[in-house]
């Protein structure tokens, strides 16, 4: 079946199943592969997307709810004011280990900025729970948010 997506600003026609989860289409068909494939069942963060503004799991949401939605990946998250501050904030506090988690736990950030720009911790904790970085690089990435939130990101 044909769908139109919004995909980063742009409209984008894709021939593909209804049920196809986004995470593929971006991947395989359309070539955006910063949103990686992690667990596969919403757990784990790496494939986070924003569907309208709010994060989503892309491994999960099938082309089909997204039609007619705007989603934003990694690779068009630094044209919105709130992205680039937040991987500026990345940048300036290291927080990149291995790197594989770090396109979700960017889109995480930015969306939790997005609705609360100057968070508590308990606020990261809870808007950053869903996103697992294996290297644990938990607490450069609660100073990058405070960072992107402060004045001087």
């Amino acid at each position: 079946m044909r769908f139109d997506l919004k995909i980063n600003s742009v409209l984008r026609e894709v021939d593909v199943p209804p049920d196809m989860p986004v995470l593929w289409v971006l991947r395989d068909i359309l070539g955006l592969t910063g949103t990686k494939y992690g667990c596969g069942v919403a757990q784990c963060g790496a494939c986070t997307v924003h569907l309208d503004g709010q994060p989503v799991r892309a491994c999960l949401l099938t082309v089909t709810a997204a039609a007619g939605h705007d989603i934003l990946t990694i690779e068009a998250v630094e044209h919105t004011e709130t992205g680039a501050k937040v991987q500026q904030a990345w940048l300036d506090e290291e927080v990149i280990q291995c790197g594989y988690c770090q396109s979700g736990q960017i889109m995480a950030a930015t969306a939790l900025l997005q609705q609360t720009p100057q968070p508590t911790d308990a606020d990261i904790d809870e808007a950053m729970a869903g996103n697992i970085c294996r290297c644990g690089t938990y607490v450069r990435i609660r100073k990058a948010i405070h960072k992107a939130a402060s004045h001087d990101a």
